[in-house]
């Protein structure tokens, strides 16, 4: 059995989710893994604070497994 992965990197918690969550759900679907890499904990951050990105993150993840 093949297992197909991909990892989508974002710069801050929650960009990946913004930008991609839809192409993430179909692979998903599609039986791909899909990892997420945020290379920062979101700091500096102009809007909000690090928690709240983090907090903004798994809530959007839960939609994405």
């Amino acid at each position: 059995m093949i297992v197909l992965k991909a990892m989508a990197i974002g710069a801050h918690p929650d960009d990946v989710e913004i930008g991609m969550g839809g192409t993430i759900i179909s692979m998903v679907k599609q039986n791909i893994d899909v990892t997420i890499l945020d290379l920062t904990d979101g700091e500096p951050t102009p809007r909000g604070t690090v928690e709240k990105r983090k907090n903004e993150s798994e809530k959007q993840n839960k939609y994405l497994e």
